[in-house]
């Protein structure tokens, strides 16, 4: 007799027995409708994130490889040996250097090619490399046309899907042109196995689920059917029969068109919409990689994909709705009468207790669970009461607590903050500014930007006899407070390598800065990965010679009138590498009309630009060669605006130091 009762449950049960009735015509339209709009629903979205998986699986490792295949095309060793191929020196240095991208590319592979001779290198971790072309291209072999349309292009990279007949292998070709102050010298990169490339981003065994890559002009650049791939499309040869355009009606091409245009310009987003794709109407989700040049496609046939259960999904989902309208529609009615009228009233009561008012009445008992909760809730109010008295408490404690605390943290920083200044100062009155004013006058700037308040980076000035000084940049491994105590170190070894050995002779001083650099940390148990390397570039000149004397430590000495930019390199190593370095003087005549700069790796490795490359020695160069007329205070403006302009949003990497005088009319 319970269940038919004043109780709450009994009320419940009568309502919804009331709403099923009311619910049960009309809801089974309404379910059928909800039904195709939740699949619709979910296969979009199901395509959408299919899509955006198989984007950042594509994006990454190419993305990685592609800038692998920049580098090793950008080599400076790569320039200088094609530009004389006989010289077989250079060409061993240049392979002996590239072995250490076999490891790095994900092929274990990669090739050069000549533009002058034709001739095509190839080296991979399974065959022993003779250092001999494995074949020449020729113009006349079809097969070789797309060398030569790649250079006619003139694109700085190129992606293409290829077989290369003499090597049996089918590839994607990422090929990056080499190129040395405008003149093409060929290309080189690497290729990705075509099958493994496949299994790993396109092939799928869903159902109903076709991934694909398009290119811009709609030719397949990989598909889960092999034979559909447009061979060679990327270097001009004919794939017209290979795109997702031939496999679409009429109608439908200016639309596909649209959309593609669409995902370019919103790169990172992927749009779907609706086509006829194999006689099916098929949902057709795409994204753009524009460092590739590619569309990501996902073609989803809602019928076969999985993306909803079938029959029993459509039951079930039919049933709930049919639940669902029922209830919804009964209870409309009836839990407003029956239960909701009590419980605003004893909501009102609670919100009252939740502003702290705990001295209110709550409603009177009903006899049911609604009474019941009534009762709890006096009980309730009674222990919130006190235990918010208890809380107030050991907040008004607790927050003494922090406020002491905080005081003694402010003023911990502030006394960091006033020793990293103190340090500041100190370290830029070892900067020999006055001297180099006193000797060179309006013939010098320095561009000094430690990335922190201190830095690793400073440069040094000694006058000599006769007109002679001595002039360096050093860049200390690190930044912060642990560069600038390198700092002091190299300082203090310059200092006395200069005493004992003089100025005349840079490579001499560096070779015994590196000695007593070694002698100072030698019985010191540094921690593991802790660099204690450092970049140096130091000049002597000697007026009555007319020279300059050079000698690097993995930094180089450039110079220029304006017209030409020439650069005298350094050694390969640095002071403290891991293997003992020999250094030795290069001397040049002076020439008065030519500005000579030294730069620490900060200001040539800063990021900047629309893709956040470092600014490298090409683009240094041309900022050398556009500037180098100009008055040195006026050029040192220009230079630095120009390493902010390129720079940007990205922040500072690394210290900063450019060091520029011109041997004229000295004071």
């Amino acid at each position: 007799m319970a269940i038919w009762g004043r109780g709450l449950r009994a009320k419940s049960i009568w309502a919804l027995l009331i709403a099923c009735l009311l619910a049960f015509i009309p809801a089974g339209g309404i379910g059928w409708h909800l039904m195709s709009g939740v699949q619709e629903h979910f296969g979009k979205a199901y395509a959408r994130n299919f899509t955006q998986l198989n984007r950042q699986n594509i994006l990454v490792p190419l993305s990685r490889d592609l800038a692998l295949a920049r580098r090793f095309a950008d080599s400076v060793l790569m320039q200088q040996w094609l530009q004389n191929e006989d010289e077989e020196q250079d060409k061993a240095l240049l392979f002996r250097e590239s072995e250490g991208f076999i490891e790095d590319f994900s092929s274990h592979s990669f090739f050069v090619t000549s533009a002058e001779s034709g001739a095509y290198y190839y080296r991979d971790s399974d065959t022993p490399f003779s250092g001999e072309p494995k074949y020449y291209l020729s113009l006349d072999n079809p097969d070789d046309r797309w060398f030569f349309n790649v250079l006619a292009s003139g694109d700085k990279l190129n992606i293409n899907v290829n077989r290369d007949t003499r090597l049996r292998t089918t590839r994607v070709w990422l090929n990056v042109l080499i190129e040395d102050q405008g003149q093409v010298l060929g290309l080189a990169g690497t290729g990705i196995d075509l099958t493994g490339f496949i299994d790993a981003f396109i092939a799928t065994d869903e159902i109903g689920v076709t991934p694909m890559i398009i290119d811009e002009q709609g030719a397949f650049q990989a598909h889960p059917n092999i034979d559909d791939i447009a061979i060679g499309s990327a270097t001009g040869a004919d794939f017209e029969q290979h795109t997702l355009l031939a496999r679409l009606p009429g109608t439908e091409k200016l639309r596909l068109q649209e959309l593609m245009a669409q995902v370019r310009a919103t790169p990172g987003q992927v749009s779907v919409d609706w086509f006829t794709l194999a006689d099916h109407r098929q949902l057709l989700a795409l994204s753009f990689i524009p460092e590739l040049g590619w569309y990501v496609v996902t073609a989803v046939d809602p019928g076969a994909a999985h993306v909803l259960e079938g029959a029993w999904l459509n039951s079930a989902l039919l049933a709930l709705v049919l639940m669902l309208a029922a209830l919804l529609l009964a209870l409309a009615y009836a839990v407003e009468r029956l239960l909701l009228s009590p419980l605003s009233r004893l909501q009102g009561s609670a919100t009252a207790i939740a502003r702290g008012n705990y001295d209110v009445s709550l409603p009177p008992s009903s006899g049911d669970e609604i009474g019941d909760l009534s009762a709890a809730f006096g009980v309730m109010a009674n222990k919130v009461r006190a235990h918010t008295e208890e809380l107030e408490q050991k907040v008004r404690s607790r927050t003494h607590e922090l406020q002491e605390a905080n005081q003694k943290m402010r003023l911990a920083h502030q006394q960091i903050n006033d020793s990293i200044d103190y340090a500041s100062l100190i370290q830029r009155a070892i900067l020999p500014d006055q001297q180099m004013t006193q000797v060179l006058g309006e013939h010098h700037f320095v561009l000094w930007h430690p990335r922190d308040v201190v830095g690793g980076d400073f440069y040094i000035f000694h006058p000599g006899e006769r007109g002679r000084f001595l002039v360096g940049v050093v860049d200390c491994a690190g930044h912060g407070v642990a560069g600038a105590l390198m700092t002091m170190l190299a300082r203090a070894a310059l200092d006395h390598a200069i005493r004992e050995q003089g100025i005349d002779s840079p490579a001499a001083i560096l070779q015994l800065t590196d000695k007593i650099l070694r002698g100072m940390l030698q019985d010191c148990e540094l921690p593991r990965g802790l660099a204690t390397s450092m970049d140096v570039g130091l000049a002597s000149i000697i007026p009555e010679r007319q020279q300059l004397i050079f000698s690097g430590a993995k930094m180089s000495l450039y110079h220029s009138d304006g017209e030409y930019v020439e650069e005298l390199k350094g050694n390969r190593r640095t002071l403290m590498d891991r293997r003992d370095a020999h250094f030795e003087d290069s001397a040049i005549n002076l020439q008065h009309d030519h500005i000579y700069y030294l730069a620490t790796d900060g200001y040539l490795d800063q990021a900047g630009g629309k893709k956040g490359f470092g600014l490298g020695s090409s683009h240094f160069r041309e900022l050398l060669k556009t500037h180098a007329r100009l008055p040195l205070n006026e050029q040192a403006k220009a230079l630095g605006q120009a390493l902010d302009d390129y720079r940007g949003a990205h922040p500072q990497r690394d210290d900063m130091t450019l060091l520029a005088f011109k041997v004229d009319t000295l004071k």
